[in-house]
C-alpha cells in the first residue's frame, strides 16, 4: 500500500497499521527506499488519526449541571479559574 493511497480504514485499523510501521522501522532492517515509503505512509496514517480525533472532539458533548454542552478544552481552563 503506497502513502498516496486514500486511507479509508477506521481509526482503529489506521492506528494498528501505524503501530506496525513504527515497530518495523524501529527494527531497522528495511532498505532505505522501503523505509521512506513506510515513513510517508505513517505520516498519512498519523494525519488521518489526528483528523479523526479532532472530529470526535468537536462532536463530543458532556453533561454539566444537567445540561449537555459542546466539549471545549478551553472551557476546562475557564472552570478552574
Amino acid at each position: 500500500m503506497s502513502a498516496a493511497e486514500e486511507i479509508s480504514s477506521s481509526f482503529e485499523a489506521a492506528l494498528k497499521e501505524l503501530e506496525a510501521i513504527v515497530q518495523a522501522m524501529e527494527a531497522g532492517e528495511a532498505p532505505l527506499e522501503e523505509s521512506l515509503t513506510a515513513y510517508e505512509r505513517g505520516l498519512a496514517l498519523l494525519k488521518h488519526c489526528q483528523d479523526t480525533l479532532t472530529s470526535a472532539e468537536r462532536r463530543l458533548k458532556i453533561l454539566e449541571d444537567g445540561t449537555l454542552r459542546d466539549f471545549s478544552p478551553a472551557g476546562d481552563e475557564e472552570r478552574k479559574a
